[in-house]
């Protein structure tokens, strides 16, 4: 798969590994993610006997375990490899049912996605050709409509799919695709000639992108574009909001497995509020925050104090309402006694975002209307770069791991940041409004 998104990335990862810039911690956690949930779908077919290699390097061991269980009579196996002319793969599940083969392929995902096709094909196509015969190939999948209750119900968790009529088209692109790569391996000394482009973020970013970017010139002006402020827009926006103002922001946990009660695979937990109020125009904003005491904290909890703090008059001003509102809606049916206040709150939600996405632009927020790039363009005594947590990302991971912190003073200061970077995507919301208001006076 490194070789169809890029030859130059399958030769660096074959003979300059030491120039692949290192995973980030969210990086790590989705290819752990994956490892997780593909031990969990063992369940699927329990009994089963396992083939995967002790180290990355041992896999002709593995192949030859493969061989040796299926000679044996072994109807279920774990990470089965084969290898047919250079070409090596292992399947995360191969089942005998009756007298024939099954190969099950599992993703931490909620749906089969285009780049599996491919990798699917090519597992078809080695498993084959080295003599096993398969009735069908699937896709295994985390099933979003599975909610835990309980405890985890594995045949509940996955869906399967199968692939196959997918797979059997491509088999001689497959092939092809083999012997040009083979040819790039087998070249150590001349590496592939390839510009960066859009394929260096497709289907994944390549972890070799900062090597391919040295050779660019960091200097080069990039030009984006003259400002441009839609006064007139701007004036529409500000004469749609009421007072009070409520600023608000959300920021949330997930994981591929439900680890709680009325959660579902991915599910976007929130575990954190801000909410900056502006009571009548020029007052000082009083601010409001949340802070789950952990992971399993009620969603009840959350909603409840949030609705608590933004009574049933005023402007609900967010940052991408997309993310909230979707929050709200999810709170609504999992608490029907609230539907009434929450249908209160979304009546009132306005996005600030939406204004600096058409109508207000400036060659600062260097073409991105993210409140990353809008807040230092418009406000820049503001920042998110010298908070301890700055991203969204950040503070999910921190809160999420926090269950795993012993030390009282690491787990006091991960949660005074928390609340300091909440409240600045608040803050700032409340001073670019300010920048929007002084167009008009």
């Amino acid at each position: 798969m490194y070789g169809c998104q890029c030859p130059k990335r399958l030769w660096l990862h074959k003979y300059r590994p030491d120039v692949r810039y290192e995973m980030d911690e969210e990086q790590e956690a989705v290819f752990q993610r994956g490892t997780d949930v593909g031990k969990l779908a063992e369940q699927l077919f329990p009994g089963g006997v396992d083939a995967h290699p002790e180290t990355p390097f041992a896999y002709q061991q593995s192949v030859a375990d493969t061989a040796r269980y299926i000679a044996e009579g072994r109807d279920i196996i774990y990470e089965a490899a084969f290898q047919y002319e250079g070409l090596l793969c292992a399947v995360d599940i191969l089942v005998k049912q009756g007298n024939q083969w099954y190969a099950y392929e599992v993703k931490s995902t909620t749906k089969v996605k285009e780049q599996h096709i491919p990798d699917a094909a090519f597992q078809y196509y080695v498993i084959t050709k080295a003599g096993l015969e398969l009735a069908d190939f699937s896709i295994v999948y985390l099933n979003t409509s599975y909610i835990r209750y309980g405890d985890l119900n594995v045949q509940e968790l996955f869906t399967s799919e199968s692939v196959l009529n997918r797979l059997l088209p491509i088999q001689e692109f497959i092939h092809e695709k083999g012997v040009a790569l083979k040819k790039v391996v087998a070249n150590k000394t001349e590496m592939p000639e390839v510009e960066v482009g859009n394929h260096c973020y497709s289907p994944y970013n390549c972890d070799f992108l900062g090597y391919c970017y040295e050779g660019i010139d960091d200097e080069e002006e990039v030009d984006y574009g003259e400002p441009y402020v839609n006064r007139k827009a701007v004036k529409a926006f500000l004469s749609k909001l009421e007072y009070p103002i409520f600023h608000i922001d959300f920021e949330s946990w997930q994981t591929a497995v439900p680890e709680h009660d009325g959660h579902w695979p991915y599910r976007q937990v929130c575990f954190q509020y801000s909410v900056h109020v502006e009571r009548v125009p020029g007052a000082e904003p009083e601010h409001h925050a949340y802070l789950a005491e952990g992971t399993h904290s009620s969603s009840l909890e959350f909603i409840e104090n949030l609705l608590g703090v933004l009574g049933r008059e005023g402007t609900v001003m967010v940052y991408n309402q997309t993310f909230e509102v979707i929050r709200l809606k999810e709170y609504m049916r999992e608490h029907p006694q609230c539907t009434e206040a929450i249908e209160n709150v979304l009546e009132r939600v306005v996005d600030l975002m939406a204004l600096f996405r058409k109508d207000y632009r400036l060659p600062e927020m260097k073409g991105s209307y993210s409140i990353k790039y809008v807040l230092p363009a418009l406000v820049p005594e503001l920042s998110y770069s010298e908070l301890l947590i700055g991203n969204g990302s950040d503070a999910s991971a921190a809160f999420y791991n926090l269950q795993y912190t012993r030390d009282s003073e690491d787990v006091e200061r991960t949660r005074a940041a928390l609340l300091e970077y909440c409240k600045l995507d608040t803050l700032a919301m409340v001073k670019l409004l300010g920048v929007l208001r002084g167009i008009n006076d």
